[in-house]
């Protein structure tokens, strides 16, 4: 008797210190999980510990396993990995919540009305920017002369960026202080004229001689655009953002930021394409923290469809004998690709025209062989001539695409294309086919930064306005489990960290969102009436 009181004496000690012992930060209990891992299969539970998920599992099996600090009673909603967006343009959005906003006009005096009202606003502002003027919109679908913003501004130089930030208009005082003149010949731009005069008008290189008169902003701007920018990410349930295009400063700032937790958004960045950013990186390789990891070089192939700037293998079909440009000698992209293939860096190539794509997809199955994990990405992949899909899937070459550009741009790229090329299109579930996996961005700010319409965009076919009725081109439709993983786990895997984050599963990093309304389930009108009701990283709510 006495020995068995002993016994239950010594089970209870041992039951009490496992339980003791099995302490945690947060549980998150009475929820629908989506764990987006291999199986793709959902739980009631997850325990998280130093940021880390430790267990997920049914409610009863977590709640009795472990004891927590604190309870999430998720109430029956769906729990999702963090959103990630595959590419985005973090630090230029930034930037942009604080210069006018030209989304949406509907015709170029009102986008000139918009500069004036802002100026206005901010009498302080030497140079006026903004973003997000698209000819594409307005009667007739021309591109503007700046005899009205000259008008307007006399003074003042004035220059602001097209949608998709490979077009500018300028004012004349803007032009002067750069130097441009009529005439003059730029590698991978152009400076349009009319009747020998500038028109303002200034395409992909073209421009950066304006943008480099700008006085650079402050630290402390940058700590305000930023805190900003990434608060609004919070709220549409994105946790990790690729920002590509970036220089060794920029890198620098966002690493002392998040160092000294002032910045809390994960990143993973591609450098911009230059000498500098070269130099240094190949020297000592991808740097990687916490929240932080730079590993790939963004290059720029050609131009934007919208400014017919993206380079075709044939004339665009709205402006004969024109046919668009590549944005550098095409020995550049053979020789960089020849550089980065001995290094750990992925070549992140912009291309959007099918001669951009052929010319690229060429290089890169020069120097990948067949099996090999490098991840090289073509951004974009807009269009792609229908011969030409097997050389991603030849080399492991991976599209990286933005569902929102196809339903932007499918109001007049059939203009721009013809029939015959619309059939290589925004071909989302043919570039799918080609490597088993897609991830999915936004591209914002060129587009809208919520993820919700790229989930519409994706599976639906269909714009915030429920345009077109039937959807656009829905044999290139993308399923809901295949939009999903796109914005979380083949976004992680993108960059290489689908070890760390991307799905919600033991070991992993505890970024999650908690939504109101399940987008597995919910029908097509209530997508974008989805609503983010907290948003966590490492376990912390944002």
């Amino acid at each position: 008797m006495y020995k068995n009181i002993q016994i239950c004496f010594l089970l209870s000690v041992l039951l009490f210190t496992a339980c003791t012992n099995n302490k945690v930060d947060t549980i998150v209990h009475h929820a629908v999980i989506y764990t987006v891992d291999s199986s793709f299969s959902t739980a009631e539970a997850m325990a998280i510990k130093d940021g880390k998920i430790v267990a997920v599992g049914k409610n009863e099996e977590i709640t009795n396993a472990y004891n927590a600090k604190e309870l999430i009673d998720a109430k029956g909603n769906a729990v999702y990995p963090g959103f990630i967006d595959a590419h985005a343009h973090f630090m230029g959005y930034a930037r942009g919540l604080f210069q006018v906003d030209l989304f949406g006009t509907n015709t170029w005096e009102e986008t000139v009305n918009r500069i004036v009202l802002f100026a206005k606003q901010h009498p302080e502002m030497k140079w006026i920017q903004g973003r997000g003027w698209d000819q594409n919109r307005w009667p007739g679908k021309t591109f503007p002369t700046n005899e009205l913003l000259n008008k307007a501004f006399p003074n003042t130089p004035v220059v602001i960026t097209r949608i998709d930030g490979h077009a500018s208009i300028a004012n004349s005082v803007a032009l002067a202080l750069a130097g441009i003149k009529a005439g003059q010949a730029i590698t991978g731009g152009d400076i349009q004229t009319k009747n020998g005069e500038l028109t303002g008008i200034l395409i992909d290189n073209a421009d950066n001689a304006v943008y480099a008169k700008i006085p650079p902003p402050t630290k402390d701007d940058y700590i305000n655009w930023l805190n900003k920018a990434q608060q609004n990410c919070f709220q549409q349930g994105l946790t990790t953002v690729t920002d590509c295009g970036l220089d060794v400063e920029d890198v620098d700032l966002l690493d002392g930021l998040q160092k000294n937790n002032q910045l809390q958004m994960r990143l993973y960045v591609m450098l911009s394409d230059n000498n500098k950013n070269l130099e240094q990186y190949l020297k000592k390789g991808p740097y990687k923290t916490d929240k932080l990891f730079v590993n790939g070089f963004k290059v720029y192939a050609d131009g934007a469809l919208g400014s017919r700037g993206a380079c075709l293998l044939e004339h665009y079909s709205d402006q004969p004998e024109w046919s668009g440009f590549l944005l550098r000698n095409k020995s550049h992209y053979d020789s960089l690709a020849k550089v980065l293939s001995t290094t750990s860096f992925q070549m992140c190539t912009h291309a959007i025209g099918d001669s951009a794509n052929r010319e690229i997809l060429t290089i890169y199955n020069k120097y990948l062989k067949a099996k090999n994990d490098k991840r090289w990405r073509i951004e974009h992949a807009q269009i792609v001539n229908i011969n030409d899909f097997d050389l991603f899937g030849k080399v492991a070459i991976i599209p990286s695409v933005q569902p929102t550009h196809g339903t932007s741009d499918m109001y007049w790229a059939e203009e721009r294309l013809g029939k015959e090329r619309m059939k290589g299109a925004y071909a989302y579930k043919q570039l799918l086919q080609q490597n088993g996996w897609l991830p999915l961005g936004t591209d914002f700010p060129v587009e809208d930064i919520s993820p919700f319409k790229t989930f519409l965009a994706a599976v639906v076919r269909k714009d915030a306005k429920g345009f077109p009725e039937k959807g656009f081109q829905v044999e290139n439709a993308l399923t809901r489990e295949e939009t999903l993983k796109g914005m979380t786990i083949w976004a992680a895997k993108a960059g290489f960290l689908e070890k760390e984050i991307g799905s919600l599963e033991k070991g992993k990093k505890a970024d999650f969102i908690i939504v109101d309304k399940d987008l597995m389930k919910i029908a097509e009108t209530d997508i974008l009436n989805t609503k983010v009701s907290a948003t966590y990283i490492g376990g912390k709510k944002m």
